[in-house]
């Protein structure tokens, strides 16, 4: 997928880009549960995961 609109997600939906990127498992829940804490450790996880 382009590169741009994954990050994009990343920023705005995080667990959908990380979905999107890796599937189910555990790094996905890891972005949901921080992502449920506070909004901006899942979109720096999420941007980590996709750009990496």
């Amino acid at each position: 997928m382009n590169k741009v609109v994954m990050i994009l997600l990343a920023l705005f939906l995080p667990p959908i880009a990380v979905f999107l990127k890796n599937g189910a498992g555990k790094d996905l829940i890891i972005n949901i549960v921080l992502c449920l804490v506070f909004f901006l450790p899942g979109v720096v996880h999420a941007l980590w995961l996709v750009t990496k």
